[in-house]
């Protein structure tokens, strides 16, 4: 998986790149060096990619904090992704992977980044991902508008045409019957 990731990297021209076999060295690459994006698999010795990113994320010694995360996992349940997002993983990436899927995560670390919060049990990026465009509160408060009446083929209104065909078919009746 490493050989795939650092071709694919290398193919969109990114040539900085540090690899690490063992979770400790990463961490401590994290910790030493400038890290703009960090790439890791769900399953790794030692511990998993959730344990990485919690260490990450909140250890005191952390200088990387707000650091993206994209997790590389085959495993794909609701209950695992949602574990990945607490977590504090920026964007999940399911096996198996190809280049115009992991271009599209790298470019939403970069080009939309989301603010990082920070509450008793969690520290990561807004776990949100769709933001709620709220009405202003001028338009909140008007009255409903009166849904447009259907027409009538000969443009009038359909209530209104109901209406005179149905006085049209009473004086007919009237006259018939009188």
């Amino acid at each position: 998986m490493l050989h795939i990731v650092r071709t694919m990297m290398r193919g969109f021209g990114i040539v900085h790149i540090f690899e690490s076999r063992d979770p400790a060295e990463a961490i401590d690459i994290a910790r030493n060096d400038s890290i703009d994006l960090i790439i890791l698999d769900y399953q790794m010795d030692m511990l998993d990619g959730l344990e990485f990113t919690r260490m990450l994320r909140t250890a005191a010694d952390s200088h990387n904090r707000f650091v993206p995360i994209i997790l590389l996992t085959a495993y794909t349940e609701r209950s695992r992704i949602l574990s990945a997002r607490d977590a504090g993983v920026t964007e999940i990436c399911a096996k198996p992977i190809n280049a115009s899927e992991l271009w599209r995560k790298i470019a939403a670390c970069v080009n939309e980044p989301r603010p990082f919060v920070r509450t008793k049990t969690f520290f990561g990026p807004d776990r949100r991902r769709r933001t709620i465009e709220w009405p202003a509160e001028k338009e909140r408060r008007k009255t409903p508008i009166e849904a447009p009446q259907p027409q009538a083929p000969d443009g009038e209104t359909a209530p209104k045409a109901a209406g005179e065909a149905a006085s049209q078919a009473a004086e007919a009746t009237l006259e018939q019957a009188g």
